[in-house]
């Protein structure tokens, strides 16, 4: 029995000294990630890959509807559709992807 308390109380403080460095270094990662996408030229190279990507998207739809015609799925003719219109509302400036909201 001594030895099962000595086990027990070993297994607790591991499981309590274990999640308070865990949380630490967590809350140290969360830091470093947040300072990394804070950096004006993380940002810059996200949003240019997603306008590239919308454009590139769009591209491939109006080829590919040129060749298919009619034939495209009604889902993804909605979807290009309302990511034309989103770029268009900005006036085709860059989205707001990355920001934080606080």
């Amino acid at each position: 029995m001594r030895y099962r308390l000595t086990f027990i109380a070993g297994v607790a403080l591991g499981y309590v000294l274990g999640t308070r460095a865990g949380r630490e270094r967590y809350e140290q990662l969360k830091k470093s990630a947040r300072q990394f996408t804070e950096n004006p030229a993380v940002r810059n190279a996200a949003e240019s890959a997603a306008h590239n990507g919308r454009d590139f998207a769009g591209k491939a739809y109006h080829s590919v509807s040129d060749k298919v015609g009619d034939k495209v799925p009604a889902s993804v003719a909605e979807r290009v559709r309302s990511l034309r219109d989103r770029s268009s509302q900005n006036g085709g400036a860059e989205d707001d992807w990355g920001t934080t909201n606080t």
